[in-house]
């Protein structure tokens, strides 16, 4: 989606910065101009070990921890005596169903047996039907689709098709060929003969299903987008009408396939990466209906392997946690059972979780640290020397025409269409509500953009900024300690929640987000000078972070983190000179023997620290647009004067960044 979201990790138990910085994160045998994360989080990454049910943990983790456990409570004192139809009874039935691993374990795969049968009944000319089936909330077969606002009319929602259908996540798992990458693509093959053999396949049967699966991702894997083409939205807009549609990839039956989503009419299409599609029309082509099946049949028990007997859950766990992340144990059956209820039915539970949890002067105090963020940001427009009179007007407009929604939204989701059901299986009931979601974004279509729509629940612990919609959001999730705490300092707000605040705007004006007008359109509104300048100063910026060896001889990818690196770097100038107007900030009082300043850097390396598994970060190097936390932390602040000054960190230092190698672009 057109989502750009912050965040990533974060460190330290949620109640050691309930008031601010603590000393116990620290680790003092390292210099701060040595190693500026090590220092100021080192302590607590000794403290807290990572415990093998998590690939990388830290604070945003440990807030995310804290919020399962708040909602563990109020699922559980739900009771079971809720009356039918009502949300409380979908929440907690859905909940149930999860924990009964009795009952899971002597169904075995009979839940998907008629979904199988399904698939295995298809002919030929059920291919595009079946596609749209499983679309509708099972899986992505050879492609996905959704409706989402127009990129350029953001009042109008159009059809999008995109390219999928790996399983993998990224294309770099099946083209190279480093050990960590072979270990990988050898783990998955295991996993898909695993699944078959699960579901009553002969090892032969499901060693061929196997090799099937592999040739047809890794032909969809050799024409898929890049990392760093992915991130370019003007050369995946292409419109197409229904009958340009039929014409270039003819082997798709267009109207069953929509006919299969419930859409009767579509006038605008934009197909992001028509090479895909076309690859996609070729396989089509050339595969054995029997390969095609297979191809689905996977799709499908992949899907629904989290919701059946403990043996497809341990399956799914080794293949995507261990040999992708690193991950030693499975999370307690309750966490996994409740992250079901929290996705599917995720207003529903917000509705429970904000009442008894967000405070309404969070709400205000919140509102009031956007607002003094937002001055600190159009000063620093203003001030740019790199930037014409002309594209700051538009630049200014466009920040003074952002919607902030914070807590949770003033209307919440109608859930009454879901139909949960003790009577049937887990996956049955896991599917209906998924079809249900579907159906609804899938109604979307030629309807008006819905701008008062929340695109995360109240429960996440995460922000988001969109382009379509020129929104930034903060729901009540993350506006707890350590990110937001009305106890602490101000040195220690501006530096987390602040930081926050300030990488959402930023990215409004990121090398993605700077394509959108004020309206949501993408629209250029840059002079050419400045655009060019632009480039200029982001490359430099991405090369900063390519240049880091993140494992073995495994560098970053600046050019695809670039988004989110430049929103943090955005957002630590702009919460800094927020920060500087406050009373606290204005002063020299040391606080715990720390100036302001310091506090200020030490709030903000310390919501990045983190302990993670070499897997997880070779993972995350190929998939995650967001830098590892170290990164986030001693590239960035590399790159400001005021770090330098706060620590003593003098030429000669590790730490230390000569000023003409510097960059500043907001």
């Amino acid at each position: 989606m057109l989502l750009l979201t912050t965040l990533s990790a974060l460190t330290m138990t949620a109640g050691s910065l309930s008031k601010g910085v603590d000393r116990s994160n620290l680790d003092t045998s390292v210099k701060p101009g040595e190693n500026f994360y090590q220092y100021a989080c080192g302590g607590w990454m000794k403290a807290n070990p990572l415990d093998p049910q998590y690939a990388r943990f830290g604070t945003f983790d440990q807030l995310a921890e804290n919020n399962r456990d708040q909602l563990k409570e109020l699922i559980q004192n739900l009771g079971d005596n809720n009356p039918q139809g009502s949300l409380a009874q979908k929440v907690n039935d859905l909940y149930k169903q999860g924990m009964d691993s009795v009952r899971r374990n002597a169904e075995g795969y009979a839940p998907i047996q008629e979904d199988l049968a399904k698939i295995q009944a298809m002919k030929k000319e059920d291919i595009s039907a079946t596609i749209a089936w499983l679309h509708r909330g099972i899986g992505s077969p050879f492609f996905d689709t959704y409706v989402m606002a127009d990129l350029k009319n953001s009042d109008a929602n159009i059809f999008y098709i995109n390219p999928s259908g790996i399983g993998l996540g990224d294309r770099d798992y099946y083209l190279e060929n480093d050990e960590n990458t072979q270990k990988v693509r050898k783990a998955y093959q295991n996993y898909i003969e695993t699944l078959f053999k699960l579901t009553g396949s002969k090892k032969s049967k499901a060693t061929k299903a196997a090799k099937t699966i592999m040739k047809i991702e890794t032909a969809l894997a050799q024409v898929a987008m890049t990392r760093e083409e992915s991130r370019d939205y003007s050369t995946q807009y292409n419109i197409y009408s229904m009958g340009e549609l039929e014409k270039a990839f003819p082997e798709i039956n267009w109207k069953q396939y929509m006919a299969g989503l419930g859409i009767s009419e579509v006038k605008k299409i934009c197909v992001c990466h028509p090479k895909s599609i076309d690859k996609v029309n070729e396989l089509l082509s050339t595969l054995k209906l029997e390969e095609i099946k297979d191809y689905m049949s996977f799709k499908l028990m992949n899907a629904a392997s989290s919701f059946l007997s403990d043996e497809f859950e341990h399956a799914h766990f080794d293949m995507y946690s261990r040999a992708m992340s690193g991950k030693q144990v499975m999370q307690p059956r309750w966490k996994r059972a409740l992250s079901v209820p929290d996705n599917l039915l995720g207003e529903a539970v917000g509705e429970l979780y904000v009442k008894k949890y967000f405070p309404e002067e969070s709400k205000k105090k919140m509102l009031k640290l956007v607002e003094n963020l937002k001055l600190a940001l159009g000063e620093h427009i203003a001030g740019l020397s790199w930037m014409s009179a002309a594209t700051k007007v538009n630049a200014l407009v466009k920040l003074n025409s952002f919607t902030v929604k914070i807590g949770y939204p003033d209307q919440w989701r109608d859930y009454s269409g879901i139909s949960i059901s003790k009577n049937e299986s887990y996956w049955s009931n896991v599917k209906a509500a998924r079809q249900f979601e579907a159906d609804y974004q899938y109604g979307q279509l030629n309807k008006p953009v819905d701008k008062e729509k929340w695109q995360m629940t109240p429960q996440t612990v995460n922000a988001y900024y969109d382009p379509s919609t020129n929104e930034i959001c903060f729901p009540a999730g993350i506006l707890q300690a350590p990110y937001f705490d009305p106890n602490a300092d101000d040195a220690s707000n501006y530096g987390a929640i602040g930081v926050v605040i300030g990488h959402e705007m930023t990215h409004g004006f990121d090398d993605q987000g700077r394509n959108f007008d004020q309206n949501g359109n993408m629209i250029d509104w840059w002079t050419k000078e400045d655009a060019d300048k632009f480039k200029l100063l982001a490359d430099k910026l991405a090369d900063q972070y390519s240049e880091v060896i993140v494992a073995d001889d495994v560098h970053a990818n600046g050019k695809f983190t670039l988004g989110e690196n430049i929103a943090d770097h955005g957002g630590l100038r702009v919460a800094y000179s927020a920060f500087k107007k406050t009373e606290q900030g204005e002063s020299d009082k040391l606080t715990d023997g720390f100036t302001p300043d310091q506090r200020f850097f030490l709030s903000y390396a310390n919501v990045w620290a983190a302990n993670i598994t070499k897997e997880e970060i070779l993972r995350r190097t190929k998939v995650d647009p967001h830098a590892l936390g170290v990164n986030r932390v001693n590239v960035a602040i590399r790159n400001l004067e005021p770090f330098f000054k706060a620590f003593d960190v003098k030429p000669g230092d590790k730490m230390y960044r000569a000023e003409e190698d510097r960059v500043t672009i907001w």
